[in-house]
């Protein structure tokens, strides 16, 4: 089964590239948001979840906040 993982991040954010390592090495594609070159992304992010910071991911319908690799791992398939 194919996992739906989108990575929200900026360019600026270390655990974001954490992130993005940890799926990488895991050999889970995902796709990348960047808010902060995205403003419209930004905020509606920001209206889904509540929550300004990321990295936030979003798998299969459940969202990471922050860099959680175990919470990861849990939700994929």
């Amino acid at each position: 089964m194919t996992n739906s993982v989108t990575v929200y991040s900026t360019n600026t954010c270390p655990y974001c590239d954490m992130m993005k390592n940890f799926l990488k090495q895991q050999n889970i594609s995902f796709t990348e948001v960047n808010v902060q070159q995205d403003p419209v992304a930004a905020q509606k992010l920001v209206e889904t979840t509540g929550q300004m910071g990321v990295p936030q991911t979003n798998i299969n319908g459940e969202w990471v906040l922050g860099f959680d690799p175990n919470r990861v791992l849990q939700l994929v398939k």
